[in-house]
């Protein structure tokens, strides 16, 4: 009898953390490629184009953590549709390592076209970028 009322509350607090378990459909990644090291500490800021207007709203701000990442942009339940634009804010990373660079901050405009996941990283250098769609 024991037995079963142990295995029953495992069984409910395992689904209460399910259940609490936050998905999201968008992250980023900042690889600087000159160091082959990821960038912590930057400002990454998230907008949506609101396409009747031709404007853009701000969605959401955050900073990079110690491996480069941001992993929880746009909670993964709603209907997250439409064209963003991610801004990294990568002269404070340049300054903070005394390296001279060619770009203050980086715009990357995308388009979320289904309820997939969607990374969208750069590889960074003080005189170049690249950006692609990762998993």
């Amino acid at each position: 009898m024991k037995k079963s009322i142990i295995l029953g509350i495992l069984m409910l607090f395992s689904t209460a953390m399910v259940a609490q378990t936050e998905t999201y459909q968008l992250s980023s990644h900042i690889l600087d490629v000159s160091k082959g090291t990821p960038v912590s500490g930057v400002t990454i800021k998230l907008e949506k184009l609101v396409e009747q207007s031709n404007t853009w709203i701000k969605v959401d701000e955050k900073v990079t953590d110690k491996n480069g990442r941001i992993t929880d942009f746009l909670k993964g339940n709603t209907s997250n549709k439409g064209i963003y634009k991610l801004t990294y804010f990568t002269k404070p990373y340049f300054e903070r390592n005394q390296t001279e660079s060619f770009y203050p901050f980086i715009e990357v405009v995308f388009q979320i076209s289904d309820n997939s996941h969607y990374h969208v990283p750069i590889t960074l250098s003080a005189y170049g970028y690249a950006t692609y769609r990762g998993n």
